[in-house]
């Protein structure tokens, strides 16, 4: 069982930044491409930014400048470090990862999984 857990979302003024994490768990033998989207009240899932276990990043173009994704490969884990926060921010933020799990002694799958979620709310 393989689970992404997102942490550090929540209630910040315009202006502020915030940093998310999120952890994956479980029986991961690999995370390959990681990445972060968002949803937005009434709007579909946009993607942020995508990283590799290479840490080589990518950004969506309405994206550079205020938000860099990062990695910890050791500890499973992308962070999403957000700054200058306005309230169109406002979002359930989602992380994303292509990870393989080990079936057998030679055996390997390859899957994507998506985190539950953790919600930011940008206003004074």
């Amino acid at each position: 069982q393989v689970q992404l857990v997102e942490s550090g979302g929540g209630l910040v003024q315009p202006g502020e930044s915030l940093r998310l994490s999120c952890a994956g768990s479980g029986s991961i033998f690999a995370i390959h491409d990681m990445a972060w989207y968002r949803q937005r009240p009434g709007k579909q899932r946009e993607l942020i930014a995508t990283i590799t276990r290479g840490r080589s990043t990518n950004y969506a173009s309405s994206m550079k400048g205020r938000f860099t994704i990062s990695r910890d490969v050791a500890k499973n884990t992308v962070y999403l470090q957000m700054a200058s926060l306005k309230p169109e921010d406002t979002a359930v933020y989602y992380c994303n990862a292509d990870i393989s799990t080990r079936l057998s002694v030679d055996s390997y799958s390859r899957n994507n999984y998506w985190g539950q979620g953790t919600q930011v709310i940008v206003s004074s």
